[in-house]
């Protein structure tokens, strides 16, 4: 069972040599056989019982290699939690903000973020819970989904190189814009753009379903079809978009339903706990 079951994760993966050497010397020294995923989870989970600022600890990354070539995903704990803080206070009002998160540890973050600079750097990792954004599927085709079991339960990882990535992504943000206008939904399609285009034009983009492969495979074991193998997430956002750039709204909306339809059923686990 996996420590944060819960989250699913978009990584970029950076050529080792696209950072600065102290970091290259760091990244260097974790093996590649390193369980990278799994002790980032226990670190989130032990934080929701004790409240230590990450910035008290080391930091690490996944690894990837890819034709003889090391790729490196820093997790940016720090980073990641000053961006969730401040996106947290902004949806409350600030008197109520201060019970959730005691005084201390949101000044120990500030001082650490301001004095290593780290609300100017560039998460690695977006991750969301207990569901996968429709554009993200976007990003990638069926050729690049990995799927299968292992000790920790079912998987489904997607990686595509960062080239590719970016092409969908503007083919994506324009069928919607042409369809739909400016809004919400093609402001987000549009910040995952600018995300994409911050890292090194030879990275690899990597979605990552983590322990929501379990829960979708129960889903849709439950409605009666094949698991996992009957997840055609990728393929729907793909017909749903191509109905989109012909102007068939009927195509469009059978895609986009499928694929809201099964991921709803992931997301009812969540009131079920």
């Amino acid at each position: 069972m996996r420590p944060t079951p819960y989250v699913a994760s978009l990584r970029v993966y950076e050529p080792i040599d696209a950072f600065a050497p102290v970091d290259r010397l760091r990244w260097d020294s974790i093996p590649m056989t390193s369980l990278t995923g799994r002790d980032e989870q226990i670190r989130a989970l032990k934080r929701t019982i004790f409240t230590e600022p990450p910035v008290l600890q080391a930091d690490g990354a996944h690894l990837l290699e890819f034709e003889g070539k090391k790729f490196v995903a820093p997790w940016s704990t720090a980073a990641r939690c000053w961006a969730a803080l401040e996106s947290f206070k902004d949806s409350l009002p600030a008197p109520l903000a201060k019970f959730f998160l005691p005084g201390s540890i949101e000044e120990a973050i500030t001082i650490n973020v301001e004095r290593e600079g780290l609300d100017e750097k560039v998460p690695h990792i977006i991750t969301e819970t207990w569901v996968i954004p429709p554009r993200w599927f976007s990003l990638f085709s069926t050729d690049e989904r990995l799927r299968g079991t292992t000790a920790d339960g079912a998987y489904t990882v997607m990686r595509t190189s960062i080239a590719n990535a970016k092409q969908r992504c503007m083919f994506t943000h324009q069928a919607v814009l042409s369809s739909f206008g400016s809004g919400p939904i093609e402001e987000e399609i549009a910040d995952l753009l600018e995300w994409l285009s911050m890292f090194h034009a030879e990275s690899i983009l990597e979605c990552d379903y983590g322990g929501l492969a379990d829960y979708l495979e129960q889903a849709l074991i439950a409605n009666g079809e094949a698991g996992l193998e009957a997840d055609t997430s990728i393929e729907d956002i793909h017909l749903s978009l191509a109905g989109l750039s012909q102007g068939d709204g009927a195509m469009a909306g059978q895609g986009y339903e499928r694929l809201v339809s099964r991921w709803r059923r992931v997301a009812a686990f969540e009131q079920a706990m």
